[in-house]
């Protein structure tokens, strides 16, 4: 899985993507501070199965914190995109491509209005606009690929199987593609869309298989600003769409955090200082940011957003593969070893895949470690769920 930190310049793309991995990146207040696209890891977090089990997991390919699941999710943080960018304007088409890969999108808005659409400090910025814009690039973007290929598109007797060849590399898959035409209304036998047509068929088909939210980011700067933009945002583009946070209290909070200043938990409403000796401005800043914290339901709202993306808008659930359903253990004796992420609907056959393709070619049948009960290679699978999967596949 991937999920895409995208951007007008100097929204704080860069500072949300440290605060995600804590992987140390060049963060400052000016525009295409990112040349080169910031890959790392991040962690959407959830319940693990240990509760419900009443055991003490031991996590092997993720984390997990009393009680609390960390399963790590690949970010990519690409430059700020500007108007025109699809034209090779700013950054231009090098940094779209290399977001193609992308599962879905964190669009990063300035919520306080304190920079314009090319990342300078300005009053009464417009972060509702600077969005659009954004989206409106993704839209020609695809475009522009689709409309290089269109003439080999056009020859083909199968119009959703050539357009399914172009769009490979981008992971979209012929159920959206096929959906997509049908939303927009338009041929498929011999396709010979004109511009507006691509145009239009492109923006249908990311929303359907790229699902986007936005970050309205700095919602801790300039309050009352922040706020009305916030509501601007969730007018135009859905209140389940728009997550306000502050990636700089975040990553301020995770840094003091790993220099043992504080105790913290990403999403949590507070900390605990725990180091008594601190300068007079540190201690300034650890109050502005617990009062922040606790005016907000959602902490600095990175955790939330983060976990937004990975269970509400791509739809996923957790389920853990183990070999002794009696134990809940892999061979070696590890409870509750892995954790994975699986879209709502896999099912026993989707997990086996990913845990192997030969474990998943052999596979004969599963068992629930919960309920002992025996289930089908098609069986679909819950949140939560614990199954061994056997197998003829040593």
């Amino acid at each position: 899985m991937l999920i895409g930190i995208i951007g007008a310049p100097n929204k704080g793309k860069s500072t949300l993507f440290s605060a995600m991995t804590m992987n140390d990146v060049a963060i400052a207040d000016y525009p295409f501070t990112t040349i080169d696209p910031n890959r790392g890891v991040a962690y959407a977090t959830a319940d693990c199965a240990e509760r419900r089990l009443n055991l003490h997991c031991n996590a092997r390919n993720s984390l997990c914190t009393n009680g609390v699941r960390m399963i790590p999710v690949n970010v990519i943080d690409v430059a700020g995109l500007v108007e025109g960018a699809h034209e090779g304007r700013g950054m231009g088409n090098q940094f779209l491509n290399d977001m193609a890969a992308s599962d879905a999108f964190i669009l990063v808005v300035d919520a306080s209005g304190k920079t314009d659409a090319s990342g300078n400090k300005a009053q009464g910025g417009n972060p509702v606009q600077d969005a659009e814009t954004v989206i409106s690039e993704l839209h020609h973007w695809l475009s522009g690929i689709i409309k290089a290929h269109i003439r080999q598109i056009t020859h083909s007797r199968d119009g959703i199987g050539a357009l399914e060849a172009v769009l490979t590399g981008l992971k979209i898959p012929r159920s959206e593609i096929e959906a997509a035409i049908v939303e927009c209304g338009l041929p498929s036998a011999r396709i010979s869309w004109d511009s507006a047509q691509v145009l239009k068929f492109s923006a249908a088909v990311l929303k359907r298989s790229k699902p986007l939210v936005i970050a309205a980011n700095k919602a801790d700067s300039w309050p009352e600003e922040a706020h009305e933009n916030i509501r601007l945002l969730k007018e135009r583009f859905g209140a389940q769409n728009v997550f306000e946070c502050s990636a700089a209290v975040e990553l301020a909070l995770r840094k003091a955090a790993a220099s043992k200043v504080i105790e913290y938990l990403p999403d949590s409403t507070s900390f605990r200082a725990i180091k008594s000796e601190i300068s007079k401005e540190q201690a300034g800043a650890l109050e502005y940011m617990l009062s922040f914290l606790r005016a907000s339901r959602y902490g600095t709202g990175v955790q939330h957003l983060l976990n937004s993306v990975v269970f509400c808008a791509l739809g996923n659930i957790v389920v853990y593969p183990v070999e002794d359903e009696h134990k809940c253990t892999d061979h070696f004796g590890n409870v509750l070893p892995d954790a994975v992420l699986l879209r709502q609907g896999s099912t026993a056959l989707d997990l086996a895949s990913a845990v192997h393709t030969d474990i998943a070619k052999g596979m004969l049948y599963a068992v629930d470690a919960v309920k002992h009960m025996r289930i089908g290679r098609e069986q679909q699978l819950h949140d939560g769920d614990v199954v061994k999967i056997v197998s003829a596949a040593r």
